[in-house]
């Protein structure tokens, strides 16, 4: 139970991470050192210091191999942000590469769990 807490708040961090990327693309269609541009820009620098706070903290908890095969998770985010926030299509591919992803995940984190039994 104490691991499913952790790959919780780790996919959480990744939805901080990910949501960065929306700061950073709607900054880059404000003119340059604008009020607006500079708003976002810290907005997204803000996000992405509180996930390299949150980072090391998951990577206490659980082995780094383990967290970075998960990092795959911001794909998925980053494509759920996308239809949210900037009306970008799903397309087939799109749905194939996201079960792909999420396929990896789920055989790579019982895989991990398979070697700390033996």
């Amino acid at each position: 139970m104490k691991n499913t807490k952790t790959y919780l708040l780790l996919h959480i961090l990744f939805m901080f991470y990910s949501s960065a990327g929306i700061f950073s693309k709607l900054a880059s269609g404000k003119e340059f050192l604008s009020i607006r541009f500079c708003l976002l820009y810290f907005c997204m620098i803000s996000l992405l210091g509180m996930y390299a706070i949150g980072w090391q903290q998951i990577i206490k908890r659980i082995p780094l191999s383990t967290a970075f095969a998960n990092k795959a998770a911001t794909v998925i985010w980053g494509m759920i942000f996308g239809i949210l926030f900037f009306d970008e299509s799903v397309t087939p591919k799109r749905i194939i590469g996201l079960g792909l992803i999420v396929a990896g995940i789920i055989i790579f984190s019982f895989s991990d769990q398979n070697e700390a039994k033996k």
